[in-house]
């Protein structure tokens, strides 16, 4: 058995397959999903899993270079922006206009659907080097 953080297997193959430059997506519950891009669906109830409790346990095994976030954030959901931004404090952080991000998830290795439930509460996520 995994003795590392990240034990639903779906999303441990995932991150165990990323390159430099490949993106992970994790969202709220209403973000939208192409089709062509592999959703890994943890939500169970409003909630639960929480946006932030998900973004956590994937940094714990994820090398992220950059994240990218909506612009909405800002001024629609600044409380989720400010924890985000306590958590990671010192990687690059780009925003890009919510539709934007929606048709950026078609390049996402996938899609970690949380319970979130507060708006804009997505963010793509983009590895780096170990080395």
């Amino acid at each position: 058995m995994k003795k590392t953080t990240v034990i639903n297997s779906d999303l441990s193959r995932v991150i165990s397959q990323m390159g430099h430059f490949d993106t992970l997506a994790i969202g709220d519950a209403g973000m939208p999903v192409p089709a062509e891009t592999e959703k890994i669906d943890l939500a169970v109830t409003k909630n639960i899993p929480s946006f932030m409790d998900v973004l956590k346990n994937v940094l714990s095994e994820l090398e992220v270079q950059e994240i990218i976030l909506a612009d909405e954030i800002r001024t629609v959901n600044p409380q989720q922006l400010t924890a985000i931004q306590t958590l990671i404090p010192d990687i690059k952080i780009s925003f890009i206009p919510h539709e934007q991000m929606k048709k950026d998830l078609s390049t996402a290795k996938a899609f970690v659907r949380t319970g979130e439930m507060s708006s804009y509460s997505n963010i793509i996520l983009v590895s780096g080097v170990t080395f």
